[in-house]
């Protein structure tokens, strides 16, 4: 009896443990199908996300399209609104800059918010929407922080003021900007690169808050302001620092154009990137630039033109210094950047304009023959098989 006891008693335990044992994977199975489960609906989510961005971008893709089609249909009448809209804006900002100087900044700052959407939505039909990534627009960015967020600091408005009075300023002349009113694109292009340095000419000499910040009360009246402690603070947020900032545009740069979107780019050469336009303006005028790029092959001439961006902005940075420090110097170099862009909206006018239109002359006449022609062979088959 005590054996068949002990014998019940080792099968119930058995039967126990395989209970624990059944039980423990039947939890185990359940956890894993609720696992399977969860990822399939994070799979499935993340397909949704996906398929509603690619959804939103082709939209809007064909939005810019239809946009930038009806634009060019209407190219001459859009150019004569322009001419005008153009002329009395100039007209307009020079009363402001003069009259109420502190208000140039929020000008500045709609401006920008109004037109490089637009742009973005014209170069996007025009497939050049990478020149966004530009260090014009990447130093405008930073320009927007400190208008809007941070307009106190005098830190950030010496990086500022190297950038709108560095590189883009010298950009206005090495790249021959051409103020040209009849041209939105054109417009745009000179604002971006000189609106930011006559912005931060009003706060550095002309805007009342800054005298006010120059004069604070129960203190030492200050030389300036921004206040410089010494040659070493001078030299450090108006070259050392902006560099530094500089040095970050280019590797985000090099990444996404070179390394993220190399394959994109590749398969059409019809997107347009600085580079890419720089390099087939001076192989096809056999210019300087472009034997100068290829003094280590062809292969490299990326590289060379890195080089050479880096050095013009080097040279363009150590300049505002002085320009910082010279209230004459300052506005002696206002005048040089305007005056340089009318001139070079003169010469396109006068040269470029007239060789343009002759061009779309004759392409609109060869297209029209080429439909005649078309025309005739199908009336022509059509009487014959008739």
């Amino acid at each position: 009896m005590e054996a068949n006891d002990r014998n019940m008693n080792g099968v119930a335990q058995e039967m126990a443990v395989e209970g624990t044992n059944g039980s423990d994977s039947g939890s185990d199975s359940g956890s894993l199908r609720r696992l399977k489960h969860r990822s399939k609906k994070v799979a499935q989510t993340k397909e949704m996300l996906s398929k509603q961005a690619n959804q939103t971008k082709e939209m809007l893709s064909k939005q810019a399209d239809k946009i930038a089609r009806r634009a060019e249909e209407h190219e001459r009448f859009i150019n004569k609104v322009t001419h005008l809209l153009g002329v009395l804006g100039f007209g307009g900002f020079c009363y402001l800059l003069g009259s109420r100087p502190e208000d140039v900044p929020y000008v500045y700052c709609l401006f920008y918010f109004i037109f490089v959407p637009l742009r973005w939505i014209y170069y996007r039909y025009k497939k050049w929407h990478y020149y966004l990534l530009d260090f014009c627009y990447y130093a405008n960015t930073i320009f927007l922080v400190d208008l809007l967020l941070y307009p106190k600091n005098e830190k950030l408005f010496m990086v500022c003021f190297s950038f709108a009075e560095g590189p883009l300023a010298w950009a206005l002349i090495v790249w021959r900007c051409s103020l040209v009113f009849s041209s939105l694109d054109k417009i745009v292009s000179v604002l971006i690169h000189l609106l930011p340095g006559l912005v931060f000419f009003t706060i550095r000499w002309w805007n009342p808050v800054t005298f006010a910040a120059m004069h604070p009360e129960g203190t030492a009246q200050r030389a300036s302001w921004p206040y410089v402690e010494g040659k070493s603070y001078l030299w450090t947020w108006l070259f050392t620092v902006p560099l530094i900032a500089y040095v970050l545009w280019q590797a985000l740069y090099f990444l996404i154009v070179d390394v993220l979107r190399r394959q994109r780019l590749l398969r059409d050469p019809e997107v347009m990137t600085s580079y890419r336009e720089l390099s087939k303006k001076a192989q096809k005028a056999n210019n300087v630039w472009w034997r100068l790029s290829g003094l280590l092959g062809d292969q490299r001439r990326l590289l060379m033109y890195i080089l050479f961006q880096a050095m013009f902005t080097v040279a363009t940075t150590a300049l505002t210094v002085p320009i910082f420090l010279s209230y004459r110097l300052h506005v002696i170099f206002q005048i040089l950047k305007v005056s340089a862009t009318i001139w070079n909206g003169g010469s396109f006018l006068l040269d470029v304009m007239p060789r343009q239109v002759i061009q779309k002359e004759k392409k609109k006449t060869e297209m029209q023959t080429l439909e005649n022609q078309q025309i005739l062979s199908e009336t022509a088959e059509s009487s014959a098989n008739g």
